[in-house]
């Protein structure tokens, strides 16, 4: 059979091979309606994923079955969190873990710039990993929460390691990426080098199960080695 090499089979082809706006056509000097449109709904998708807040109820409950906490960053709200990037990294003062079971591993859940990352992938990668560590993980669900607010739960927790499950910053054509940062020996003032990341954990890129074995496949080069970050052995993920 002939292939068809016409430019409209291969805009065709090249958009099924990717998210990213490619090959949209135009309408006149602009992007024909139908473009203009989905882009203007990926904007508001991803607008509505850094300033809406977590279910904190249905993790809550989803959750409910491990020891579990519920706590805030030092941000008091939605819009000093996002202009303060540094709030969003310590707790708050008032901040009780002392409920929780220490010297475990500890995942964290926090909202980091997409909710919608967190209510929809969570709750399944959570579950994949309980189901995959060798010992129960306590949970903390961190509202307002960035990546390095992991360090304090950690120190608090007397913790081996911390797991970070948080809404990565939303693009135009993915809003609900879920990313992991595993920290070994989390400690306050860790530098983001101390940490290793596994990203776009959702429905079109990593599953919750293929994120959660790579997950434990690094935690168990990080007990080896004692380490994380840049110093780890990264051969690890690839097996």
């Amino acid at each position: 059979m002939t292939q068809d090499l016409s430019p409209t089979s291969l805009a065709a082809q090249l958009r099924s091979m990717t998210a990213a706006r490619v090959a949209m056509g135009r309408s006149g000097s602009g992007w024909p309606t139908k473009a203009t449109l989905a882009f203007a709904l990926d904007h508001a998708r991803a607008r509505e994923a850094v300033w809406s807040d977590m279910n904190l109820c249905a993790l809550q409950e989803a959750f409910a079955q491990w020891p579990l906490a519920s706590v805030c960053s030092a941000a008091p709200d939605r819009a000093t969190y996002v202009l303060r990037p540094d709030l969003g990294r310590r707790l708050g003062e008032d901040t009780d873990l002392s409920h929780l079971p220490k010297g475990k591993i500890v995942i964290v859940v926090a909202d980091g710039l997409s909710a919608t990352a967190v209510d929809t992938n969570a709750a399944a990668l959570v579950h994949q990993l309980q189901e995959s560590l060798p010992e129960v993980a306590p949970v903390v669900l961190v509202e307002r929460g960035r990546v390095a607010v992991g360090d304090d739960i950690g120190a608090m927790m007397q913790a081996r390691a911390v797991i970070v499950l948080i809404g990565e910053r939303p693009g135009l054509s993915a809003a609900d990426s879920l990313g992991a940062y595993i920290t070994w020996a989390p400690a306050r003032g860790l530098p983001d080098s101390r940490r290793n990341c596994i990203s776009n954990i959702r429905n079109g890129g990593l599953s919750p199960a293929e994120a959660a074995g790579k997950i434990v496949r690094l935690l168990a080069q990080m007990d080896q080695m004692q380490i994380s970050g840049v110093a780890l052995d990264m051969t690890a993920l690839a097996k």
